[in-house]
């Protein structure tokens, strides 16, 4: 799945409609699905009038781990710590004398500590609801290439490794 870039010129959002065509082709992973949309921009086809749609959508939690005491500290101060590089960079970047870096030093610590406290006190107050860590996913059952109707069998005939057929040239004339 790929995102517009940032950099990319603003165009108006469009509202949420389910793309209209033929089906090309049903695939059970986003993965294949992809590689025949690579393959048919690699062949110069319009690949804006293509759409991957993901049907009978799951949401699906995988379990990554048990919460602990130490790990929830761990997890805190690490976030807290970089918080806390971020404030004390800021301050000695913007500080009148350049003697601060040891300000940036302890700024981290500081970070560190009330991130472990935070987390630690935010654990002690969810502990029986959520003892776990997990990752959560929306996948598809299977995932369907759409194409507009009057081009669809171009995308087949290039899919199906036949080259599609040059317009005539026209004859020359002699003079």
């Amino acid at each position: 799945m790929s995102n517009q870039s940032l950099f990319s010129r603003r165009r108006p959002v469009l509202p949420p409609v389910l793309p209209r065509g033929e089906v090309l082709a049903t695939y059970s992973t986003y993965a294949e699905a992809q590689t025949t949309v690579d393959t048919l921009a690699k062949a110069d086809f319009p690949v804006k009038q293509l759409s991957i749609v993901g049907n009978d959508l799951k949401s699906v939690e995988r379990v990554t781990g048990k919460l602990t005491y130490g790990r929830v500290a761990l997890a805190g101060a690490a976030s807290g710590a970089w918080l806390g590089i971020f404030f004390g960079i800021l301050f000695f970047l913007f500080s009148p004398t350049g003697s601060s870096l040891p300000f940036v030093f302890a700024a981290l610590i500081m970070g560190a500590g009330f991130g472990m406290l935070l987390g630690i006190a935010s654990y002690a107050i969810n502990r029986r609801r959520r003892d776990f860590t997990s990752t959560m996913q929306v996948i598809a059952t299977s995932y369907e290439v759409i194409v507009d109707p009057e081009l669809a069998n171009r995308a087949r005939n290039l899919l199906g490794g036949q080259r599609e057929p040059e317009p005539p040239t026209p004859p020359i004339s002699q003079i």
